[in-house]
């Protein structure tokens, strides 16, 4: 069997000497879409910025491989050049530069327009637009899923937005979604929506930073409807699978 594009194992991450991520295994194979399902708390966001060598997220334990590669060692950049990418929860803003530019940062020969347009943006109203302030957060929540898309990565991390924030409709992100995997990318969906965790190739809950239950996305959205807890309480759940 070929080897997961992605792949964890015992992976630790503490802050305040509290376990954010406990020992955590999961591996994501190529042109799979992963689901990752968790109650606010468990450590999904964590797990993402720890994957993407964000400040001040540098592991204690473990090891992760990505296409075969140590990624721990390696800086941000380093692992955007491998083919990882993250949509952030909350979008940066970049003052002074338009949506053209930050769309085809690092590959001028883009066209940014089909990208836009795949997250229901009309190119002839936003390209001039710079990414500042101005923007609400779905847009700039929008134009930072159009940059995924233009860079065609190995593996995108898709950290949903919170409710409230201008929410793309949930045919946007399927379609967003799909549009990934079709490019050869795989992706890990980070997400509170079931409908959206169910075209997913594969499902996990995170509870307490341990993968609980990994499946098929139904048989891990009964898992996780099966919780009580609404934010993670730092303990694992008593849940015993039927």
């Amino acid at each position: 069997m070929p080897s997961p594009l992605l792949d964890i194992h015992n992976l630790t991450f503490e802050a305040d000497r509290h376990a954010i991520l406990d020992r955590l295994d999961l591996a994501i194979d190529s042109q799979e879409i992963h689901a990752l399902l968790g109650a606010n708390g468990s450590g999904k966001t964590t797990l993402a910025y720890v994957l993407m060598g964000c400040e001040s997220y540098a592991p204690g334990a473990g090891t992760v491989l990505f296409d075969g590669t140590d990624l721990l060692p390696m800086k941000m950049h380093e692992r955007a050049r491998l083919g990882l990418t993250l949509a952030w929860q909350e979008p940066a803003r970049f003052e002074g530069v338009t949506v053209r530019e930050y769309l085809t940062l690092g590959k001028p020969d883009c066209d940014p327009e089909p990208a836009l347009r795949q997250v229901g943006l009309a190119p002839d109203r936003y390209l001039s637009r710079r990414v500042d302030k101005a923007l609400s957060g779905g847009e700039r929540h929008r134009i930072e899923l159009a940059s995924v898309l233009s860079m065609k990565p190995k593996l995108a991390i898709l950290d949903e937005p919170s409710a409230g924030i201008d929410m793309l409709s949930i045919n946007h992100i399927i379609d967003i979604i799909r549009a990934l995997k079709a490019a050869g990318g795989s992706v890990l969906l980070i997400t509170h929506q079931e409908e959206v965790a169910l075209i997913a190739d594969r499902a996990s809950q995170l509870c307490a930073g341990r993968i609980i239950f990994s499946g098929s996305p139904h048989e891990a959205v009964d898992h996780f409807r099966g919780r009580t807890c609404v934010r993670c309480d730092g303990q694992l759940c008593d849940y015993v699978r039927p």
